[in-house]
């Protein structure tokens, strides 16, 4: 008998496990089924407008800036990439460039008034008087009111040193930085300047971006000891423009070159790396300022072979030279009204071409029909 309740409770407790599970698996389909909640729906999106038009309605939009509108920059000129719509704001502001926003300062010495100067003042400058200015190391009060120039006395030394030089450059860097002008461009007094092609040229940039435009004279960077930022112990290499072709600097660049070049500061630079003017301002530009020269070959100094510049290029270029004592042949080889013993330099040859209608340009005589 207590067998058999023993065998009844073991049954009735596995049962009630058994019941207790199946509870367990029926509850969760017993609940009743959530409410469905509406998802929000994705925001229509607007069609986006077309390039060129006007609020994707199909209205074109006027543009000043097209592929067709930078100006040609001749041979050998790095170009400012093309860029379209959108592109960066240097690429696409160019300078609406005049005459009158350059600043083109002239090297020469008291001894070279009479032999280099007044031809370029007869010539090139005639046609950029206000934009010249030239600058020397003696007064010359009746050549400046015989010819109208802007002649600036700087008082620095006659001799051909170093010291002379960079305090010559000095002088035209703050005489620049005071103009307010966008550009300046600097020449020695046997430079001639073709003024069309310079204004095209500086046209292809903006005076605001860093632009440092010239040739070198030499085919590699040139090294010096590192005086500046160091002691010496390490060096440097840098490319520089030569001052003898002439170079360009914007108004941007230069006035970041200013702690090293402005108020008598340019010669204690050339000072510390001992070299000449030219250098000292490829040094501070590349080396200090790490902006690259755009190396060009509009510019043209004595020192190289310039009968090889092909005639019908002439008046493309930026500067020309001549040959100096040691060799007078060395000279462009444009003819024209005047005979090489009345023009050696070819100087006045070239204005003639480039302005005929000058007073004292010869006269093409008419042609008779037989």
């Amino acid at each position: 008998m207590h067998i058999a309740s023993v065998g009844v409770s073991k049954f009735c407790f596995l049962f009630s496990l058994a019941f207790c599970g199946l509870l367990l698996l029926l509850i969760p389909a017993l609940q009743p089924l959530p409410r469905q909640v509406d998802l929000p729906k994705p925001r229509p999106q607007a069609r986006p407008a077309q390039v060129g038009t006007s609020e994707g309605l199909g209205k074109p939009i006027k543009t000043e800036i097209s592929r067709n509108s930078y100006p040609k920059t001749g041979k050998g000129v790095r170009r400012i990439p093309e860029r379209g719509i959108g592109g960066p704001q240097e690429y696409r502001s160019h300078d609406k460039l005049e005459l009158k926003d350059i600043f083109i300062a002239v090297k020469t010495t008291r001894k070279y008034h009479k032999s280099r100067l007044e031809l370029l003042i007869q010539t090139w400058v005639s046609q950029a008087k206000e934009q010249t200015f030239i600058f020397t190391d003696g007064d010359d009060k009746e050549l400046q009111m015989r010819t109208g120039a802007n002649i600036i006395n700087t008082n620095c030394s006659a001799a051909h040193t170093r010291q002379a030089l960079c305090c010559k450059m000095s002088v035209e860097y703050d005489k620049f930085i005071e103009s307010q002008r966008k550009w300046f461009c600097h020449v020695d007094d046997d430079n001639y300047v073709i003024l069309p092609s310079l204004l095209r040229l500086l046209s292809s940039y903006h005076h605001s971006q860093d632009v440092y435009l010239g040739r070198p004279s030499l085919d590699h960077p040139i090294e010096a000891a590192e005086r500046v930022k160091s002691d010496g112990s390490v060096s440097v290499k840098f490319w520089f423009a030569t001052g003898g072709a002439g170079f360009c600097i914007s108004r941007g660049l230069a006035l970041k070159m200013s702690p090293w070049a402005s108020l008598g500061n340019f010669i204690s630079t050339a000072e510390k790396i001992r070299l000449p003017d030219d250098c000292t301002i490829g040094y501070i530009i590349e080396a200090l300022l790490e902006v690259a020269l755009t190396h060009t070959h509009l510019f043209h100094s004595h020192l190289e072979n310039l009968q090889k510049l092909p005639i019908d290029t002439v008046l493309e270029q930026v500067t020309l030279s001549y040959g100096g004592f040691e060799n007078r042949r060395n000279v462009v080889g444009v003819v024209g009204g005047f005979s090489l013993a009345e023009d050696p330099t070819r100087f006045k040859t070239v204005h003639c071409l480039l302005y005929p209608d000058t007073e004292w340009c010869p006269k093409l005589k008419p042609r008779h029909r037989n």
